[in-house]
C-alpha cells in the first residue's frame, strides 16, 4: 500500500518524499525515477511474503492484497520507467498463473454484482451492512461524480454534485470505433450532451442506444455543470440497498483491474520486450472480445495504446500518464486545451515547499 500511494503522488508531483520511516530526519527528496526504482525493488521485497491466490481467494481478509498486486504494481512502476521487459515479465507472471479472467459483463464489474470478481487485483472495499439504516456504513464520497438532478429508478435515491465528466473526445473515439458494450457503461448521457455530439456532422446520426436513460432505468436530466457524467463512478438506484439513499452507497472502488494488466502486457511486448506469456494481440483480444468487438490478425504499439484508451478511460488518470510517458502532448491537447510537458506535473502548495526545502 505504501508503494501504490508513493506511485500515485509521483505521478502527481513527480520529485517527491520517500516516506520509510516515522523519523522526520530521515526523509529524503527522491526524483520519480528513483521512486518508481525504489517501488520495483520494494515490490520483489514483498512478493516472496505475500499469499499466492487471488485477493478474493484470501480467507482471512477476504479481497486483501496478494503476490499479484504487488507485481501489479512494480509493473506499473516499471511502465513509468519505460523498462518494457520488466512491465512483461511481471504481467507475464500474472497471466500465467491462471488465477485471473475478466468479469464476463463489463457494465456490472463496475457496479455491486463486481465486487471481489476475478478481474480485480486491489480493490478498496465498502459496506453498508446489507441494512437499511444505522451506523457502521463505511462508503466512498461518490456524489462527487454524480449528475445533478437525476430521475432515479428507485425514487428518493440522492443525485451526485456533478463535478467529474467525460470529455466529449472519449466518447467521439468510442462512437468511432464502434463501441457500444463499453461506452453504454462508462457514459451518463444528458440530452444536452447527445444534441452537443450530434453538432458534429460526423455524428449526426447517433445509435438508438445513446439516450439519457440508463441501461438500468435512471434518467440522467440536463444539468449545469456537466453533459455527461461517468459510468464506472455510477451505482443504479435499483441497485442501492433498500432504505439507503447516498449516491453510490455500498459500490467498491476498483483500483487494479486484469485487463489493465493484459494491456499493459501486451504494450510492453508490442514495444519490444520478450514475450513471457503469449502475443501481444492476444492479450488484446481478450480485452476486445468481452467488449463484442472482432479479433485483430496483429497488433502496433498504437493499437494497444487505443484498447487502453477504451477499456480505461475514466480510471486513475491510466490514458493521462500513459501519454504524458509517451511525450504525446497532441493527445492531450483537444477543446481548446493546450498541453505541454512543462505541465506534466502538478505545482507544490506554496505551504508544502517550505517544508521540502528543508529536506536535505
Amino acid at each position: 500500500m505504501s508503494a501504490f500511494l508513493h506511485l500515485e503522488v509521483s505521478r502527481v508531483w513527480g520529485k517527491v518524499i520517500l516516506v520509510e520511516t516515522p523519523d522526520q530526519t530521515q526523509l529524503k527528496m527522491k526524483s520519480k525515477e528513483e521512486i518508481m526504482q525504489w517501488i520495483s525493488a520494494k515490490m520483489d521485497e514483498a512478493i516472496p511474503y505475500l499469499p499466492d491466490m487471488r485477493p478474493n481467494q484470501r480467507g482471512d481478509i477476504k479481497g486483501g492484497i496478494t503476490k499479484y498486486t504487488a507485481l501489479a504494481i512494480k509493473a506499473m512502476a516499471n511502465l513509468e520507467l519505460k523498462n518494457y521487459q520488466a512491465v512483461a515479465d511481471a504481467t507475464g507472471a500474472i497471466i500465467n498463473s491462471g488465477k485471473f479472467s475478466l468479469y464476463s459483463d463489463f457494465n456490472n464489474l463496475f457496479k455491486i454484482p463486481g465486487k471481489l470478481a476475478d478481474e480485480n487485483l486491489l480493490e478498496v472495499q465498502y459496506s453498508d451492512l446489507g441494512v437499511a439504516s444505522g451506523g457502521g456504513s463505511i462508503n466512498h464520497l461518490w456524489a462527487f461524480y454524480g449528475p445533478q438532478g437525476w430521475t432515479p429508478s428507485v425514487a428518493g435515491s440522492n443525485d451526485g454534485w456533478g463535478f467529474y465528466e467525460p470529455s466529449l473526445k472519449y466518447i467521439k473515439f468510442m462512437l468511432s470505433r464502434g463501441e457500444k458494450k463499453r461506452l453504454q457503461s462508462s457514459v451518463l448521457f444528458t440530452n444536452r450532451g447527445i444534441n452537443k455530439i450530434k453538432e458534429d456532422p460526423a455524428f449526426a446520426t447517433l445509435p438508438t442506444w445513446v439516450s439519457n436513460t440508463t441501461i438500468e432505468g435512471d434518467v440522467i436530466n440536463d444539468y449545469t455543470r456537466a453533459m455527461f457524467a461517468s459510468g464506472k463512478h455510477y451505482l443504479p438506484s435499483n441497485q442501492l440497498t433498500a432504505g439507503r439513499k447516498d449516491y453510490g452507497s455500498n459500490k467498491n472502488f476498483i483500483i487494479v483491474r486484469y485487463a489493465e494488466i493484459l494491456l499493459m502486457y501486451a504494450e510492453a511486448v508490442a514495444r519490444g520486450a520478450n514475450p513471457t506469456a503469449g502475443s501481444a494481440v492476444n492479450a488484446v483480444n481478450i480485452v476486445r472480445n468481452r467488449a463484442g468487438l472482432s479479433a485483430l490478425a496483429s497488433v502496433t504499439a498504437d493499437q494497444v495504446m487505443d484498447e487502453k484508451y477504451a477499456e480505461l478511460g475514466m480510471e486513475w488518470g491510466i490514458r493521462y500518464y500513459d501519454m504524458v510517458r509517451l511525450g504525446n502532448t497532441a493527445a492531450l491537447s483537444y477543446d481548446g486545451r493546450t498541453f505541454t510537458m512543462d505541465k506534466q506535473f502538478l505545482p507544490y502548495p506554496l505551504a508544502q515547499i517550505d517544508k521540502i526545502n528543508s529536506i536535505k
